[in-house]
């Protein structure tokens, strides 16, 4: 896989991370949930995803203001789980431009491996009604993760077809991004809560790692979940932010990232090297 041998020998000292330690602070004491229980009763595949970028001490700030209602999604004794993806974008980045542009019928394509449990998944992401986003995905062999196989290519095109009417482009893997997540969910009404942090982006040989920041992404059915409430509370607003286009923007700074740069200068130091 090209994630796993891009960044292989990457090792986090966890004392230098202290967004890692919020995040694992935050979760031990909470009520565990299990993968199924958040698969059958938590599963929203239609929903409006809002993105925040908190320090630590405002994440456990957030986490105290949630209370008890959220669980934790526990696996195999495991609360914190890394994740790895392959993005796959045309020669000109095409569907990068689109969402800079703010392109109504625009779409993610990417490939998840969550590293921890050897799951894989070939995932589609398109926008639907109202900005709703909407998550079309289906299992697929690990060892070929991170590659659009005939199969893949057979569900991207119904998918495409499905939703906007049209024919997949040329697509090519254009970005390898990793990062730890835990995942807070409120069973009651499947509202999730998940956050990551220690970002890593990498395409061929270029490298580069994200802020000792979280980045909290809410997932509810109208976008006025109980977590958004909390952070409107504590006065944290809402960035507009792409993993993956900053991810592009960072590896790429020829590409025009005019949406992000406010972002990306306040809180992304890219490597000099890389410039």
């Amino acid at each position: 896989m090209v994630l796993m041998t891009a960044l292989a020998d990457k090792r986090v000292d966890l004392a230098s991370s202290q967004a890692r330690a919020a995040l694992e602070a935050a979760v031990i004491g909470r009520e565990p949930i299990s993968l199924e229980d958040v698969i059958s009763e938590a599963a929203l595949q239609t929903r409006v995803d809002k993105k925040f970028l908190l320090t630590p001490e405002e994440f456990t700030a957030l986490s105290e203001r949630l209370g008890d209602q959220f669980k934790i999604m526990q696996i195999d004794g495991r609360r914190t789980f890394r994740y790895e993806s392959v993005y796959f974008d045309t020669e000109d980045y095409d569907q990068y431009r689109a969402h800079r542009q703010g392109r109504r019928r625009r779409y993610k394509v990417r490939s998840r491996t969550y590293a921890d449990t050897g799951l894989s998944m070939f995932e589609i992401k398109t926008k639907g009604l109202r900005g709703a986003t909407v998550k079309h995905r289906v299992e697929q062999d690990l060892d070929t993760a991170g590659e659009l196989t005939k199969e893949n290519r057979e569900f991207l095109e119904s998918v495409l077809r499905s939703e906007y009417g049209q024919e997949a482009p040329q697509l090519q893997p254009v970005l390898d991004s990793a990062y730890r997540r835990a995942t807070f969910v409120n069973p009651i009404d499947g509202e999730r809560l998940t956050c990551d942090v220690e970002l890593e982006y990498a395409h061929g040989e270029a490298k580069v790692d994200g802020p000792d920041l979280i980045v909290v992404e809410t997932k509810s059915a109208d976008g006025r979940g109980v977590s958004d409430q909390a952070l409107a509370e504590l006065g944290i607003r809402e960035v507009s932010m792409s993993k993956y286009c900053i991810g592009i923007a960072l590896l790429n700074p020829q590409l025009p990232a005019n949406r992000w740069s406010r972002l990306l200068q306040q809180s992304f130091v890219p490597d000099p090297a890389l410039r």
